[in-house]
């Protein structure tokens, strides 16, 4: 039987375990990514496990999520994360010189090779055939100094497309599509594999598109084979001996596999308040449209732009709507500049804002109150664009141009013939904002600059073998990152002051959460389906825990989530029977037994002193797992080992 891309490059990268799929596996890391949204957090862990300089063949820590300076806060953390990453041997993007994928796309990224990122679109690298997933910053952090990465063998899915991409009709269509038909928990578990005779047709940054956007499904990580389309775009960025051929075996076994004719997708929209909430764009033909936001990690490429800017070419935006253009790095913008294509986007009355996140994590550019915002990002959780009852739709850069020219929804076919965009042969090479770290030698006279706003990594309690803990806070399904630790303007600059921060934790579900769970000591979470889905962040755990939250139960978890409560020295447990969630209350007390055999043998039972009743939770911790709960999170388990 023969290997899938993603078995090729784990069976080459493993420290322990076997490919069967459910088990754990320890994985040898290449490459790690940080941005500094979560970069301060795992840097401050990375110093705390007391190491000289990080042993990948290359980390990078970039700046593109905190780039709006309202305060001391978001330049003190930059100036940390410069001086930590001088000092211990990472190269650090400067703000403005780009979005981490979109960067590390160009530059950096490598076909074969794995790469961890602390953030969940990470995965955007296996549109060059990488096996780039999206982590906690701790085990990032870890990663950074030598040691493994370690995840449960996925399954395996592949995508065979096939035809091709009619005018108008784009890779975010495609991710659109499988996420209609997969859903935003379909992917859980498995890493997607895409082929067939389609994926020729498709570009690099338009794989990108796909593999970024494979996030949304829940999936570990998606793939593309490294072939003559990557070769190329390598060498269109002067990185031809970075190019390897990588595909999977003829014989390689799929778990399931999944058809997509190219030919008959039509332009697609994900509607409030979901990604995987998908109609065609004709359908909601003649909706009001207040905003359009272009960027994103998703689709922020030069050749998105170059399309954006050939339809926009001669044309105003209705006055009605306020258009942004947010160039993914330093090398799209200046190409755009060169060639008049940006004068182009600027003559149509589009704002252009800094090559950084911005808009799509609620950094500035917030819609107005209950104003349409059609964008071209992977997320549109209530809420995150800062807005509390914004109304944000995901779609293909056409679509947002045929709105900003428009002022509604409109199917961008009806402009007629797609005006012809031509790719450069090479690329514009300008890496002078990417900073080198020191030599050895040199890294102990530099001084770690840290500001008044960087506060002490919090430390997790150990588990006694029973809790009795208040049920604090229970949720529904697709609870997200966002929803336990929102993003945005007002709150990301505290992302490295925990006490700060954990004021703002489930601040969309119930706004008292912190001030009881805090005045609780310790306490217990109750939530739905695919609980924590959504980004990496790793604050999502680490502020609940220093609430006192001491055990999460859910009918399912996301993976990245589920690692990062463990991390954090919170055990997560689901229901044996789904519907037990329905026969316990917020403010029941709970307690639970016999912790330490309940998870040897993977069942803990729980009783519900206020009611009487009694439910069977399920648990599958491995015994490095088990280890770090007993020791209090992963910081400690690690410092300890």
């Amino acid at each position: 039987m023969g290997y899938t891309i993603a078995q090729k490059i784990i069976k080459a990268h493993m420290l322990s375990g076997d490919m069967t799929v459910g088990s754990e596996i320890a994985l040898k890391i290449d490459q790690t990514l940080t941005q500094d949204a979560t970069g301060t957090m795992a840097y401050l862990e990375f110093e705390t496990m007391g190491l000289d300089r990080v042993k990948t063949e290359r980390s990078v820590a970039y700046i593109d999520h905190n780039t709006l300076q309202s305060g001391f806060e978001n330049a003190d953390d930059h100036r940390y994360i410069q001086s930590v990453a001088k000092k211990h041997g990472i190269y650090f993007s400067r703000p403005g010189n780009g979005i981490c994928h979109q960067v590390h796309l160009e530059r950096f990224g490598k076909p074969g090779k794995t790469l961890i990122g602390s953030d969940s679109h990470t995965p955007t690298g296996g549109g060059i055939g990488m096996l780039a997933m999206g982590a906690g910053g701790l085990d990032v952090a870890v990663a950074m100094g030598g040691g493994a990465y370690y995840i449960t063998m996925p399954k395996m899915y592949k995508v065979n497309l096939t035809g091709k991409l009619n005018p108008y009709v784009t890779a975010k269509d495609i991710s659109l599509e499988i996420l209609r038909i997969l859903s935003v928990k379909g992917g859980v578990g498995a890493i997607i594999e895409w082929g067939g005779e389609g994926i020729k047709t498709l570009s690099v940054p338009e794989r990108a598109t796909i593999t970024n956007m494979g996030t949304e499904l829940g999936a570990t990580t998606s793939i593309f084979p490294s072939d003559e389309v990557t070769k190329a775009f390598l060498e269109a960025e002067g990185r031809a001996e970075d190019y390897i051929p990588l595909s999977s075996d003829p014989d390689a076994v799929y778990d399931r596999v999944i058809d997509i004719n190219l030919s008959e997708l039509k332009p697609l929209i994900a509607c409030p308040h979901s990604p995987d909430n998908v109609v065609t764009v004709e359908s909601l033909k003649g909706t009001k449209v207040d905003q359009v936001c272009i960027g994103s990690c998703t689709n922020s490429s030069l050749y998105d732009m170059l399309k954006v800017a050939a339809m926009l070419k001669g044309k105003i935006i209705q006055p009605s709507v306020s258009l942004s253009i947010s160039p993914g790095s330093k090398q799209v913008l200046s190409m755009l500049a060169d060639c008049g294509a940006l004068s182009d986007i600027l003559a149509s009355g589009a704002r252009l804002l800094e090559c950084a996140c911005g808009p799509c994590i609620g950094m500035g550019f917030s819609p107005n109150s209950g104003g349409v915002s059609l964008r071209t990002f992977n997320r549109n959780f209530e809420g995150r664009s800062g807005t509390a009852d914004g109304q944000v739709y995901l779609v293909s850069p056409e679509t947002a141009v045929a709105a900003a020219l428009t002022g509604e929804i409109t199917d961008p076919r009806i402009f007629g013939t797609m005006p012809e965009v031509k790719m450069p042969d090479s690329f514009k090479i300008d890496d002078t904002a990417v900073v080198e770290p020191a030599s050895p030698q040199e890294a102990a006279d530099i001084e770690v600059l840290r500001g008044p706003n960087i506060k002490p990594f919090p430390s997790a309690r150990p588990f006694n073998d029973s809790l009795s803990a208040e049920l604090v806070l229970k949720v529904g399904d697709n609870i997200t990152t966002d929803h336990i630790m929102p993003a945005g303007a007002k709150i990301l600059p505290y992302r490295s002051n925990i006490p700060h921060l954990s004021q703002f934790c489930f601040g969309v579900c119930d706004k008292t959460f912190p001030e009881r769970a805090k005045a609780l000591g310790q306490s217990i979470i109750v939530g739905g389906s695919n609980y924590g889905q959504g980004s990496s962040r790793e604050h999502a755990a680490l502020v609940p825990m220093y609430l006192g939250v001491r055990a999460v139960i859910t009918k399912s978890f996301a993976r990245i989530h589920v690692a990062n409560l463990i991390n954090a020295g919170i055990m997560p447990l689901t229901f044996e029977n789904p519907d037990d969630y329905d026969r316990i209350s917020q403010g029941d007390m709970l307690s639970m037994n016999d912790i330490f055999a309940g998870m040897d043998n993977g069942k803990i039972v729980l009783e519900d002193k206020t009611t009487g009743e009694s439910f069977n939770l399920v648990c599958s911790f491995t015994d490095r797992q088990k280890a770090i709960l007993k020791a209090g999170g992963l910081l400690q388990y690690t410092k300890e080992g």
